[in-house]
């Protein structure tokens, strides 16, 4: 048994051998090959959904529990970059659909961080612009995201953690 980023215990199975023949861990219950020769813990999707549970678990910790979540974080850091831009625009730039950033934007304003405004061009759109608390809450924000990101990459080299971010840019 061995105790993972979580602090939940998993079993390890030695016996798995890996890629290049030498003995590698393997977690109880992972399934060797089917008749189809398909094996969950090798697949692209439950790789990268294992790395992110892991980064979001680094994330909350640096975060703190009155921290904002990943989702309110990225609005933040868009909004940081510049003036106020419409909420279907700001969900389109980070990857959420209208319900989630309508979701996420409510609870940043409920704590002061961020404000909607009417588009003066059009009475349909609005618009959402960083408060001065959230302007003033984002160095230090910025300082945690920086921590998280080299939490998560710890155990890649530099060299692999540049090649892992560019691989993962070009399946965008």
């Amino acid at each position: 048994m061995t105790q993972g980023e979580d602090g939940a215990t998993e079993a390890i199975d030695v016996e798995a051998p890996a890629r290049d023949g030498r003995a590698a861990p393997r977690k109880a219950g992972a399934s060797p090959a089917g008749a189809a020769g398909y094996v969950l813990d090798e697949q692209v999707g439950f790789l990268m959904r294992r790395a992110q549970q892991r980064h979001i678990a680094i994330f909350q910790r640096i975060m703190g529990e009155d921290g904002p979540t990943p989702t309110q974080f990225a609005a933040m850091a868009k909004l940081a970059a510049g003036e106020e831009i419409s909420q279907n625009l700001l969900g389109r730039m980070t990857a959420m659909d209208p319900a989630t950033i309508k979701g996420v934007i409510a609870r940043l304003e409920e704590r002061g961080l961020v404000e909607r405004l009417p588009d003066p061009d059009d009475q349909r759109r609005v618009r959402v612009r960083l408060t001065a608390e959230g302007r003033a809450a984002m160095p230090a924000l910025l300082d945690k995201a920086k921590a998280i990101s080299a939490a998560t990459l710890a155990p890649l080299s530099r060299e692999e953690a540049e090649r892992l971010l560019a691989l993962l840019a070009r399946l965008d």
